[in-house]
């Protein structure tokens, strides 16, 4: 049997190997993500997102926990820096985690960026559709650190969580353009520090601000010391809520096309990255053209022109056309 037959049969040792696979981007990955795009679409997936000491890994332990009392079987995939220098990441979400090694209702996997912006992996929606496939009901995906602008869970998740902490600066972080966005639910970590409470009128009254459609959905400003445990169900509760929202205004169905249309975006953009590498290799086409760069003997625009040109077998300036 293929992998993905065993995957969809609940096979746990042929997931891990299949998300093997698809980190290592191996070509056998693609032919088993088509068998098992058809058994997809069922878990209801939840991304966890927020600045680096947020309490995280802590948070989504207990969200795990608190599905798991609810009966859910729960996949996590918990994203980790690499090193720019060594290639090397420290997968240590497993450990925060590590109550759950022998739960069989729990399957959790650590990946690494690689590099990749956005705070996830390149891999991280082909390895959320395995844990899917594996009949898991919630699957949580736990992003780095992010920044300003690294806000790529909102394409992957149906419910994004912004965990932010006080004492952190979060009365200035809230204003960026992009935080009050993409978070449907906002949660104010370690709410027994000082300056909790501030914190939480300040994003209350951002969120107030915001000139959002009238029949969207109003996010909530939730306060959690997830280290206790303090607040988990009432959370819980509200990522449900929104779930009954999404399915009940209809809104689902914009999600998912918008959705689906990133992936399929991300696969073709992949695939003619790897095309034309593969297709410069072929006379060292690379090299002449950054050797032609540097001599100012010709520039980027009509060096990517020319190779596209060639791959699509057009004639010279055909190529925009």
């Amino acid at each position: 049997m293929t992998l993905a037959e065993l995957v969809i049969q609940g096979d746990i040792r042929a997931a891990a190997r299949l998300m093997r696979d698809i980190d290592d981007n191996r070509p056998n990955a693609v032919q088993e993500l088509k068998q098992l795009y058809p058994h997809t679409g069922k878990a209801y997936i939840i991304g966890i997102t927020g600045p680096p000491g947020a309490g995280k890994s802590t948070m989504v332990d207990q969200l795990t926990a608190s599905f798991r009392k609810r009966g859910q079987k729960v996949g996590v995939v918990a994203i980790d820096p690499t090193s720019p220098f060594t290639g090397g990441a420290i997968l240590g979400d497993r450990i925060r985690m590590n109550r759950h090694s022998c739960d069989e209702g729990v399957f959790i996997r650590s990946l690494a960026t690689r590099g990749a912006l956005g705070g996830l992996s390149r891999s991280t929606t082909d390895v959320g559709m395995v844990m899917d496939a594996l009949g898991m009901d919630i699957v949580i995906i736990e992003t780095v650190g992010v920044g300003q602008d690294e806000v790529d869970i909102v394409k992957a998740a149906h419910t994004t969580c912004v965990v932010m902490v006080p004492g952190m600066g979060d009365d200035i972080q809230a204003i960026k353009a992009g935080i009050l966005e993409i978070g449907d639910i906002f949660v104010v970590n370690k709410a027994d520090r000082d300056g909790a409470d501030r914190t939480a009128r300040e994003l209350c009254t951002m969120l107030e601000m915001r000139n959002a459609p009238e029949g969207c959905w109003n996010p909530q400003v939730m306060k959690t010391v997830a280290q206790r445990g303090t607040g988990i169900e009432e959370l819980t509760d509200e990522i449900l809520a929104h779930r009954d929202f999404l399915f009940t205004s209809g809104t689902i169905h914009d999600f998912l096309r918008e959705r689906n249309q990133r992936h399929f975006m991300d696969i073709l953009r992949d695939s003619l990255i790897r095309k034309a590498i593969e297709f410069m290799a072929a006379d060292d086409t690379l090299a002449k053209v950054v050797e032609g760069m540097g001599n100012n003997g010709s520039d980027p625009y009509s060096a990517a022109e020319d190779v596209l040109s060639k791959m699509l077998g057009n004639r010279p300036g055909e190529a925009d056309n």
